[in-house]
Parts: C-alpha cells; sequence; structure tokens
C-alpha cells in the first residue's frame, strides 16, 4: 500500500552494484530503512544527490510492517536547500547534527512533534543568510525535550549543573561531571532562549567550544551506547 510522507535523511549506505540503502526518519512511520534500486546510475529516479544527511523530503512509500527494508516510489526534496550546501559552516554544523540525531534515533518510532522539530529546525537554518554561531547548542538542548531529558530552568540559588543527573544544584555534587559559573549562566540563557532570539545571545569562541564539549559528555550519559561523536573535531576546525 502506498503512503504519502515527509523524510529526513540520517544516513545511505552503497548496497549492490548500483543501490542504496537509506535510512531516513518518517513522519509518520518513525526510523525505516528503503533501498533504492539504481540510485547510483547517472538517470536514476530517485538518485544519491537527494538522499544526503538531513535532506528534507516529500516521498510516497510502500510499507509493510515488521519488514526491515522498505520501497520508495516516488520521493523529492522539499524544500531544496538554498544556502547549505554553499556554506561551510553550516554544512559542518548539518553533518554534526546528523551524526548525533543517527545516534540517538536508531530505533525512533513515530514521533511527529520530534519529526516536526527536526525538521522546521533544518529548514530555518536554510533560510538564514548567516547562521547564530550558538544554533548547534540551542539545537541540541531544544532535541534534549522530545529525547527526553531537557534539563528544567534553574533557580537563583542553583550556580551548578550536575552532567551525570541533568540538573541544576546549589552545591557541589559528589563527583566532577558539573558545569560552574560562568557556563552555567550561558546554559541557562540558552534554555530560556528561542531560535529567533538566538543572534542576540553572546557567547565566546572558547566558551561555546567549552559548552559543546559537555553537551556531549551530557547526551552520552542520557543516550545509551552514544560512543565517539567522530564529526566533532571536523566542526571544530571550521568553526574555529
Amino acid at each position: 500500500m502506498l503512503h504519502k510522507t515527509r523524510g529526513i535523511v540520517l544516513k545511505s549506505t552503497n548496497y549492490s552494484e548500483s543501490s542504496v540503502v537509506a535510512q531516513i526518519f518518517t513522519e509518520k512511520f518513525g526510523l525505516q530503512s528503503y533501498i533504492i534500486n539504481g540510485a547510483r546510475r547517472p538517470k536514476a529516479k530517485i538518485g544519491v544527490t537527494i538522499l544526503q544527511p538531513l535532506h528534507l523530503l516529500d516521498m510516497v512509500v510502500y510499507h509493510r510492517e515488521n519488514t526491515s527494508l522498505q520501497r520508495i516510489s516516488e520521493a523529492r526534496q522539499q524544500p531544496p536547500f538554498q544556502t547549505i550546501p554553499y556554506d561551510i559552516a553550516k554544512s559542518a554544523v548539518l553533518l554534526f547534527l546528523n551524526e548525533i540525531l543517527y545516534k540517538c534515533l536508531r530505533q525512533q518510532s513515530t514521533d511527529e512533534p520530534l519529526f516536526d522539530y527536526v525538521f522546521n529546525a533544518v529548514s530555518w537554518l536554510d533560510s538564514l543568510e548567516k547562521m547564530p554561531p550558538n544554533f548547534h547548542l540551542l539545537f541540541l538542548l531544544k532535541l534534549s525535550r522530545y529525547l527526553g531529558f531537557h534539563p528544567a530552568l534553574p533557580k537563583s540559588s542553583q550556580t551548578f549543573f550536575d552532567l551525570k543527573d541533568g540538573v541544576f544544584c546549589s552545591s557541589l555534587p559528589a563527583h566532577a561531571l558539573v558545569l560552574q559559573e560562568p557556563h552555567t549562566s550561558q546554559l541557562a540563557a540558552l534554555l530560556a532562549c528561542s531560535f529567533d532570539r538566538l543572534g542576540s545571545l553572546q557567547i565566546s569562541l572558547a566558551d561555546r567550544r567549552f559548552l559543546l564539549e559537555k553537551l556531549i559528555d551530557f547526551y552520552r550519559f542520557h543516550v545509551e551506547n552514544m560512543g565517539e561523536i567522530k564529526s566533532h573535531g571536523v566542526l571544530e576546525e571550521v568553526l574555529g
């Protein structure tokens, strides 16, 4: 049976001589694996150019329950990217966020709020002439809400953030996995921020790099078998 659904590409792997298996987070069916025959041929109906990380798709798919490999009847990039492919910083951030998402959504069932969040955030990034330097930090914090471990905003007396438990606290925990000032205030400012106000949030390059390292640690505590984030180093080189 044919179904219309939107999709977000997470990973594509070459299969046989000219085919591809793409793992796509779909609006209707959650994470699915699709085999696309002939995708690497020059005149493919569904080519590899639209199966790149975090490309946004409109699809018509065949869906069968309890089947490991599904099939796509039609697919097009919608909306097509206008800026991301031509912006090194945006491209590096997208590859980094794609790796995070791939590790977090390995067995993701249907979750339309999560799908909408990722779809809209990527679309918003592409619509901008220039990327706010703290975009990836805010994306990770807001993503944690949909994954179930979003921190609550701190009270004025809570000047420490326990990375292991994911909470702000008034005294140092008994372990070293903790953020202190000024980074707790910066984290709190990010938590209170929205994407449309992100440009007004000032965090230095050194603090931004430190916060990213700690947010990755935070994710490791809350996402099983997350492992190393290989694109982190590339992102740091590109962003400075």
